[in-house]
């Protein structure tokens, strides 16, 4: 999150740059100071009543082998009250530490001082272009052009998943599969990215490692499941429970073989059939907690579909200590992601360009400082750039503001496609740098030096790029009259040698 120590000694550069964020979002500076200062008296006094209880501990055993009872007494109450200060105390901090997290957790990245200020994309700032609009005659929309071809299909997949989804097939499916195989060769064989092919499915941590939890948990698709080691606990207590309650029951039937007579064999052999019906009997009752949910309840845990690869890609170097040499770490890839787009609500609700589930090639670099994470934030924009260039795709750089960037984002460049039916230029790829935002959320550090106390690395994510609307930018812009698709020469290899789509 951020450096406690940092915010007390300098709490008026963190004030300002949270209101360069957002006018008024300075205040939770005050905030701050007054949780963390509550947490700080909670812990002191905990050390100092457990200092009392220890010291006066000690006396106690000579107040008693002296005979001074009412000395005695008196230590025994120092120690109890002391304890009773410890719970008090105790309970603070938890309070206090809880307040001041979630606080903190909630608070976007600060901006860089080059970043310009603004609320909106309104504000964002233009860098260069590259590449010149086609000129088309009337130019289709790339869901009239695919839906003609009858190979993106919107309608049957509302019938199996609702809106915001699709189902391309045939030739579009390909060239959407080969745009990212086209991709990652690229960043992997040129840009030297590490392909990876991570989960899709992540615990809650990892989100808020990353920082989309806890603040921006209503854009992600939730699920939930069974934690195998709570199972298996509680199956292992169920058990326990039901030996220790049949206890006397087992007593009973040894007493009853050795009074009669019997043998050690045939003990043992009641013995193993009474446990077979026992354990017939907890396979019963767990089938009863089953049905009843209760057994599912207690040991279900959240899990989520990934937004975007940054989330497994930069939790890779979580709780990890990255020795000398192993920066900067370049991780890559093609996965699909999930977004509920909750705050999206009516905002391109045809086509292609914002749906729930779509594919991306993404990006993650891992570096040490800020002066490395800056240079790296250029060469990452420039990787993706590079995919725009080789597939001849008009674009421009545009530089975030401060109340469009994301909330993990210290600067950030948007690559905006030229889109030829909506006459203008659409976000394709998003280059951010977060300095050790991340990192300590996650507690990722490096060592400068062999031996050198570690300190928390620095990430930066880019998309590299987003399939998708890749795809519908290549549709939209070698679209031809008769309604066909030619495919771009870049393509052409990864398509079989297809030059058009018809």
């Amino acid at each position: 999150m951020f450096d406690l120590r940092a915010i007390r000694e300098n709490p008026e550069a963190f004030r300002k740059a949270w209101n360069r964020r957002k006018p008024g979002l300075g205040d939770a500076v005050d905030d701050i100071h007054r949780h963390d200062a509550a947490l700080r008296t909670a812990l002191t006094d905990k050390q100092e009543a457990e200092k009392l209880r220890n010291e006066t501990s000690k006396l106690i055993g000579k107040a008693k082998a002296s005979g001074d009872e009412a000395e005695f007494e008196r230590l025994r109450k120092v120690v109890a009250d002391a304890k009773e200060t410890i719970e008090a105390c105790a309970e603070q901090e938890e309070a206090a530490r809880a307040e001041l997290n979630e606080l903190l957790y909630g608070l976007p990245n600060l901006p860089l001082d080059d970043v310009p200020e603004g609320q909106d994309e309104e504000s964002n700032v233009e860098q260069h272009r590259w590449g010149e609009p086609k000129q088309i005659n009337g130019p289709k929309d790339h869901a009239d052009l695919g839906e003609a071809l009858g190979m993106m299909d919107f309608e049957t997949a509302a019938k199996m998943s609702g809106a915001r989804f699709v189902l391309l097939s045939g030739k579009l499916a390909r060239l959407e599969r080969a745009i990212a195989a086209f991709m990652l060769d690229i960043q992997t064989e040129e840009h030297g990215y590490t392909e990876c092919s991570p989960p899709l499915l992540v615990r809650d941590q990892a989100l808020v490692g990353t920082g989309q939890l806890p603040k921006f948990e209503e854009d992600l698709f939730r699920t939930s499941s069974i934690d195998e080691d709570k199972y298996l606990r509680l199956l292992d207590d169920l058990e326990q429970a039901l030996r220790e309650s049949d206890q006397d029951e087992d007593d009973a039937i040894i007493d009853e073989i050795v009074q009669g007579g019997g043998s050690i064999q045939s003990a043992a052999k009641a013995l193993r059939e009474h446990y077979a019906q026992r354990r017939e009997h907890r396979d019963t009752v767990m089938r009863q907690l089953v049905s009843e949910g209760k057994f599912q309840d207690a040991v279900r845990q959240n899990m989520y579909l990934i937004p975007t690869a940054e989330v497994p890609l930069t939790n890779i170097v979580r709780e990890a200590i990255i020795e000398p040499g192993y920066l900067p770490r370049r991780f890559t890839a093609h996965t699909p992601c999930f977004r509920s787009e909750a705050g999206s609500a009516g905002r391109d609700t045809k086509g292609m360009i914002r749906l729930h589930q779509f594919n991306k090639v993404e990006l993650v670099s891992v570096v040490a400082n800020e002066e490395e994470g800056l240079k790296e934030l250029e060469r990452m924009t420039e990787c993706a750039e590079e995919v725009l260039k080789r597939l001849n795709l008009p674009f421009r750089r545009m530089l975030l503001c401060t109340g469009d960037m994301g909330a993990g984002a210290r600067k950030t460049y948007d690559l905006e496609v030229w889109l030829p039916s909506q006459n203008t230029y659409r976000e394709i790829s998003s280059c951010s740098y977060c300095g050790d935002f991340q990192a300590r959320r996650m507690d990722a550090r490096y060592r400068p030096e062999p031996g050198a106390k570690p300190e928390f690395v620095h990430t930066l994510n880019g998309s590299g790029l987003a399939v998708g609307r890749t795809l519908v930018a290549v549709i939209e812009n070698y679209q031809n009259e008769d309604g066909s698709i030619t495919v771009p020469e870049a393509l052409r290899s990864y398509m079989g040698g297809l030059e058009v789509i018809s």
